[in-house]
């Protein structure tokens, strides 16, 4: 969902390199394959992902919220040789799509798929490690435990991305249902939070961009 002006936001996607033929092809069957293809994210937003792993020369990136596999992709594409994505996400039934496209686009070896909650996988089987990024793309009303889960594991200037952060532009609504009440929230916490510098991008529903200071 984009909430700028559909003729502006066709044009900056007119502007923007334009993604693989697989990844096209995974954007299609998501929708084709599932009740929620509007959760992907689409290759406007998948080649920021990829441009700002490109840019942090990221080599070790958490996902938080895996769906289809669609911007782990995009983030393995551009992590640094050696690089690795670590996504979690509990449902297990669209595990042979993520794993049979991370496969066609030729990151096997890129991409390491957690099947079950955020919150065990990063306590347990994460952690001892340290990332360079972070994206959370999940239920929103686990964001801001998930922001204290890797806030601390996340590397000094390293950045943390939150999607959906203006959820369909209802956040700055006087009235807000309970949803929207704890994604305005967490964008205060954030705000309020000394330990990082943000900016809120409006980029399709509003992506938070949060650097860890050093």
């Amino acid at each position: 969902m984009e909430i700028i002006n559909e003729n502006i936001q066709q044009y900056c996607e007119q502007m923007t390199s334009p993604q693989s033929a697989a990844l096209d092809e995974l954007e299609r069957l998501s929708h084709l394959r599932t009740t929620q293809g509007n959760m992907v994210s689409g290759s406007y937003q998948g080649q920021f992902l990829t441009m700002i792993a490109a840019m942090i020369q990221a080599k070790n990136v958490l996902e938080i919220g895996t769906f289809t596999g669609f911007s782990a992709i995009c983030l393995a594409n551009g992590v640094a040789e050696g690089g690795k994505v670590h996504t979690i996400d509990p449902d297990i039934e669209k595990r042979y799509l993520v794993e049979e496209f991370v496969s066609k686009t030729n990151n096997k070896d890129k991409v390491v798929i957690y099947n079950g909650f955020a919150q065990e996988i990063i306590t347990q089987k994460l952690s001892n490690e340290i990332f360079d990024l972070v994206f959370i793309d999940a239920d929103k009303e686990n964001y801001s435990l998930y922001f204290d889960l890797v806030i601390d594991k996340v590397r000094q200037g390293g950045i943390i991305l939150a999607d959906n952060v203006l959820w369909k532009g209802r956040v700055v609504e006087a009235k807000k249902d309970k949803k929207t009440g704890l994604i305005a929230a967490f964008n205060q916490k954030i705000a309020e939070d000394s330990r990082v510098t943000q900016m809120l991008l409006p980029i399709r529903d509003g992506l938070l961009m949060i650097q860890k200071n050093g």
